[in-house]
């Protein structure tokens, strides 16, 4: 979810002229706290941003990225298990093999961000030794083109929240969701909370109807959540959610609620198959009534929820 920040942290140093590393890890050997895919990026003066454990390499990484640059060829060095580091352990006892891509120009880099801020898949192609990074403009499996000697990095649009609702579990969960860099869209019927969004430079958008379904925005990589005390407020709404793209959608309410809940929707049209794939009670711990316990807990269950959802199966 950080791959907004440190492509905009590349494009922003190469844009006034500075050089800057991006770092890939590339493969993992027994537990690590990232996964493949995982990047950091470091500018000429030592800054970076990303982070690749949880602080046991991130200063030898820099220093490695430094050399990198200096050196002016792209490498791949392995940490943890079976490294040459002999004085740097990861916790964790396993190990990484990291990319280091020297960048100079910003094309690379911007095509990246633009696809990132643009919630497209994309790829990317990483070498050793001298061959520039490629940006490809859709998503491929992490993997390793042993034809080509390239290492595959494929990356998904990150988890977005679209928050239909009154009271103040929304601005809760939306306070939460912005802290952890999750973008956050929200449709509200309560002036005083939509001119709170708007505040929060949240995409707000204020429901003039129980009907205003316009105001829904989705794709498939967008968790929707309802919070309406008036469940009245979500039969239309509920429905034309279902038939969007998304992730997750769950509403909040007890089995009672989501019983009434299921008898409207199917008055609708809507399929109990179809009405089944709403999580509620949503969180991952049920019965949380204050605003703050089920903001973390919604939130929780929709992360775990976007980690466990194969999203190539829609690309077979």
């Amino acid at each position: 979810m950080d791959n907004d920040r440190i492509f905009s942290f590349l494009t922003q140093e190469l844009a006034a002229k500075r050089s800057a590393i991006l770092v890939t890890v590339i493969s993992v050997t027994g537990s690590s706290m990232r996964d493949p895919g995982a990047h950091m990026a470091v500018a000429q003066d030592g800054r970076f941003t990303g982070s690749l454990s949880g602080g046991c390499i991130e200063n030898a990484v820099v220093a490695e990225a430094l050399q990198c640059l200096e050196q002016g060829e792209a490498k791949i060095v392995r940490f943890g298990q079976g490294s040459p580091y002999i004085d740097i352990k990861l916790p964790c006892g396993g190990g990484l093999d990291i990319h280091f891509q020297p960048l100079r120009d910003n094309d690379f880099a911007a095509q990246c961000l633009n696809a990132v801020q643009s919630r497209e898949p994309f790829a990317i192609r990483l070498s050793a030794g001298g061959t520039a990074p490629e940006f490809v403009d859709h998503w491929q499996p992490n993997g390793f083109d042993a034809q080509n000697d390239e290492h595959i990095i494929g990356h998904w649009p990150s988890p977005r929240l679209m928050l239909i609702g009154h009271g103040a579990a929304m601005l809760r969960l939306a306070n939460l969701a912005q802290a952890i860099d999750v973008g956050v869209i929200t449709a509200t019927p309560q002036t005083d909370l939509h001119d709170q969004f708007l505040a929060m430079d949240i995409d707000g958008r204020y429901l003039n109807a129980v009907d205003d379904v316009a105001a829904i925005l989705s794709d498939r990589w967008t968790a929707i959540v309802f919070l309406f005390h008036d469940h009245d407020w979500e039969v239309h709404l509920l429905a034309a959610a279902l038939a969007k793209p998304h992730f997750y959608i769950g509403a909040m309410g007890g089995r009672t609620a989501q019983l009434k809940r299921m008898e409207m929707l199917q008055d609708q049209g809507v399929s109990l198959q179809t009405i089944k794939t709403i999580r509620a009670p949503i969180g991952l711990f049920h019965s949380a009534r204050d605003p703050d316990t089920l903001a973390i807990s919604t939130l929780a269950e929709i992360v775990k929820s976007y980690q466990n959802t194969d999203f190539s199966s829609d690309y077979d």
